[in-house]
């Protein structure tokens, strides 16, 4: 049986125009020449000089006088340093400073790829059979560096997607808020992570309490190395624990922002080259409450580390490293509810085969078990999950996918017992959806890719990326898909 895949004609692809400002730094003696040079201008020169600059880019952004003054805030510790005293700086001196250490950043001017899709929390408003609904993507801009943004939209009763308008001024998180760490949890993710270093971990963490802050685990460590007197060369284990702290934290978007444009962009040490891949889920707990969760990659440029956030309303985020012995790899997958009074996670530890976890503690991930192995030609280099399995009355679907010759990556699908989702109910033989003619042109030729699908109006709905630049999605008839995986397993 051939199932009756339909791509639709919606693409969405990078968009240029769509910046953030990003705080702007060099070193601190470029930085001391410029705050130099600044204080050296009358106030009236000073007014002359903001005035174009507020000018030009007031309708960019929202309030870009105060992320002016949020970035001379970032570089004020100099003052103490070339002995000027703060107060005496007047504030259109300290928003033109903060002009000179600010920079426009194009999130996605690279690409717009790997989205998700998940059942928006505000269904108001709408015709029966329709859906509101989440996307997220997967953004890339100079550097490469990787962000994750939203859309919204209406999937209609034909699972038309009518996307929602996009807002104009993207926005970073208005306030950070640093984790208090649990010293016994905070170490053994340390022996997790098989750091390979001379200084037993202890000589940090035996100095702080049981509970401590960030800035308590920095100003500790800093007091440690000027006692050590150790060489660069012997710092790794400093540098390893400062690159683990930063990774737990927590993002608030302003509520006068449109989802469209908040932008969950790197903010720990950790992800500096990028968030990758976020997989999000409408979770359902034992009490039917409702938290959306996304499992990403988070990647330095040299180590990769498994995170985890949360959400309940799209403005408030938290985000936390996942711990336990399998959380090495890429593409973790959370099932949208427990299984059997537990945790239910999909996996990839080795990077090439699909496993499966269980775990009472949903940051914590011990142990996992062998769900599938490449097995036919179209996935012979590597497989691995596609998001979330969906909960169906035949079972767990999950969407795979698999990379062949030519490294090409094509979707497929597998059916796992919906009591026991060890069991491999059905998988299917040839793929789901693979590159055709228009898709396999982009940064990474020959990929089509996604990180999580939706059931509407008894279609699958698949949104997926294509060779890395932007993204679509396609339809197939749930029935028929389930009845193909159960004929084949």
């Amino acid at each position: 049986m051939s199932l009756n895949l339909k791509r639709k004609n919606k693409t969405l692809g990078p968009n240029v125009s769509r910046v953030i400002a990003r705080f702007l730094f060099t070193t601190n003696k470029r930085a001391k020449h410029t705050i130099k040079r600044v204080l050296e201008m009358s106030e009236k020169e000073v007014l002359q000089t903001l005035s174009p600059v507020l000018r030009d880019f007031s309708l960019r952004h929202r309030n870009i006088s105060k992320i002016f003054e949020k970035h001379f805030n970032k570089i004020a510790h100099l003052l103490n340093q070339m002995n000027i005293n703060p107060e005496s700086i007047s504030f259109s001196q300290k928003i033109l400073i903060g002009s000179f250490f600010t920079m426009e950043y194009s999130i996605e001017s690279a690409a717009f790829f790997n989205p998700s899709i998940v059942e928006h929390p505000d269904q108001s408003e709408i015709q029966s059979e329709e859906k509101r609904v989440i996307l997220s993507f997967r953004a890339t801009g100079e550097g490469h560096i990787s962000s994750i943004v939203f859309r919204t939209g209406i999937m209609d009763k034909n699972n038309h997607l009518e996307l929602e308008p996009t807002g104009n001024m993207l926005e970073e998180a208005e306030h950070i808020r640093r984790h208090v760490y649990d010293k016994e949890s905070f170490n053994r993710k340390l022996e997790e992570m098989n750091f390979h270093t001379i200084i037993p971990s202890g000589i940090i963490l035996n100095k702080l309490n049981d509970q401590f802050t960030y800035s308590e685990l920095r100003n500790c460590i800093e007091d440690v190395k000027k006692s050590l007197h150790l060489a660069a060369d012997k710092k790794l284990l400093f540098n390893e624990i400062i690159w683990l702290a930063s990774s737990h934290y927590e993002l608030e978007f302003s509520l006068d922002t449109n989802i469209s444009e908040r932008v969950i962009f790197p903010v720990s040490d950790n992800e500096k080259n990028g968030i990758e891949d976020a997989r999000f889920v409408k979770f359902i707990d034992e009490n039917h409450e409702t938290i959306y969760y996304a499992t990403y990659t988070a990647y330095d440029g040299t180590s990769i580390l498994p995170k985890m956030l949360d959400t309940k309303d799209f403005y408030h985020f938290k985000i936390l490293p996942v711990h336990g012995e399998i959380a090495q790899n890429k593409g973790m997958a959370l099932f949208p509810r427990k299984v059997n009074g537990k945790f239910a996670m999909l996996c990839r530890l080795d990077g090439f085969n699909n496993y499966i976890a269980f775990s009472d503690n949903i940051n914590v991930w011990r142990e996992a078990k062998l769900l599938m192995k490449p097995k036919y030609p179209w996935e012979f280099i590597q497989i691995g999950n596609c998001g979330s399995p969906i909960e169906t009355t035949e079972g767990w679907l999950v969407i795979t996918h698999g990379v062949g010759s030519m490294r090409e990556y094509s979707l497929g699908a597998a059916l796992l017992d919906l009591n026991d989702p060890t069991k491999v109910i059905g998988r299917l033989k040839t793929p789901l959806l693979m590159p055709n003619a228009e898709e396999r042109e982009g940064y990474v030729p020959n990929v089509v890719y996604s990180c999580g699908s939706m059931i509407h109006n008894k279609d699958l709905i698949i949104p997926y990326a294509m060779s890395d630049l932007a993204s679509t999605y396609a339809t197939v008839d749930l029935k028929e898909l389930l009845t193909e995986l159960k004929k084949q397993g």
